[in-house]
């Protein structure tokens, strides 16, 4: 859960005009299929990783993952527990390029996201130095190694969660369904085009998602990974886009809110606005939202560096 998720519940109202009610309806319908997909390739790269009853090869496991995920697939024949062949195909090069263009894209989102929010708390950042600072942390936690970022990603909800909660808590009386503006009727094209773009914030951890599942036991449940995974991928997408979507809906209600989003262009503006009422520590929650991006930024990049190397000689 980041302010990543909290950024597709904004773009509702924000981009597509889009009432609070017609974008709630959206976000849930949408997560509760599309959730599904990076599951289902979860378990499919997962069991077929599985070499040992007590873990998965670091090297298998992506290379199979990316290989389920993007097309390609994956055979091993085994016995007594011992490897005695291994036949990998690996997705083609232009699969590994796109995929590469695909991570580097929302490696940038997230950056620039992460940007404004250090930029809000802050007259010394310009827009270029949050996003310098964002990609450095990131690089940083991929450095030191795997275990490393699964470790981080264990911790880096935690500041979101209270910075939602205490959001809730200081602007929640602003969200009253009463007062929310009108907003005009929700066209076919809006409606389409918002689906689309939900759907692809959540289908984009396809070719990533499976590259992190390499410390569950070879012999668990499918059907349970499964479940854990699409309930981690629901229960985050839904709460942060729900409470992103409501608090932008009423952004142009609300004097500060309006100035800080800034017609929209502002996300980090808009957050550090809501927590304005508790001086510093809402200042302090800011940075802390802003310094936990890289949680998405890092495995972004870790999964560059193997889609890099599958395909470089």
């Amino acid at each position: 859960m980041n302010i990543l998720a909290f950024s597709t519940g904004s773009a509702g109202p924000a981009f597509f005009s889009l009432g609070l009610r017609d974008t709630l309806v959206i976000l849930l319908g949408v997560d509760i299929v599309a959730c599904a997909i990076p599951a289902f390739l979860f378990v499919i790269a997962y069991t077929s990783s599985a070499i040992t009853p007590h873990s998965i090869s670091l090297f298998v496991a992506p290379y199979s993952a990316r290989s389920w995920a993007l097309g390609g697939w994956c055979k091993l024949a085994s016995l007594g527990g011992m490897i005695l062949t291994a036949d990998i195909h690996s997705p083609t090069e232009t699969e590994n390029i796109l995929n590469v263009f695909s991570m580097q894209g929302f490696l940038i989102l997230d950056c620039i996201i992460g940007d404004q929010a250090l930029a809000s708390v802050s007259n010394h950042l310009d827009d270029t130095t949050g996003i310098v600072i964002i990609a450095l942390v990131s690089l940083i936690l991929t450095l030191f190694g795997y275990k490393f970022v699964h470790w981080f990603e264990v911790i880096a909800w935690v500041p979101n969660v209270i910075a939602f909660v205490v959001m809730l808590g200081v602007g929640g009386k602003h969200l009253k369904l009463s007062d929310y503006p009108t907003y005009p009727p929700a066209s076919v094209k809006a409606i389409t085009s918002y689906i689309t773009f939900v759907a692809a914030s959540v289908v984009s951890w396809c070719t990533m998602a499976p590259d992190y599942g390499v410390y569950h036991d070879a012999e668990a449940s499918s059907l349970k990974i499964f479940l854990y995974t699409y309930a981690g991928f629901l229960t985050s997408n839904v709460a942060a886009q729900a409470i992103g979507a409501a608090f932008t809906a009423m952004a142009p209600a609300v004097p500060s809110w309006n100035e800080g989003f800034d017609k929209g262009n502002n996300l980090g503006g808009l957050i550090s606005a809501i927590l304005a009422p508790v001086g510093g520590f809402g200042k302090f929650l800011v940075a802390l939202v802003a310094l936990s991006i890289p949680s998405a930024c890092a495995p972004t990049m870790y999964t560059f560096g193997e889609d890099w190397h599958n395909f470089s000689p």
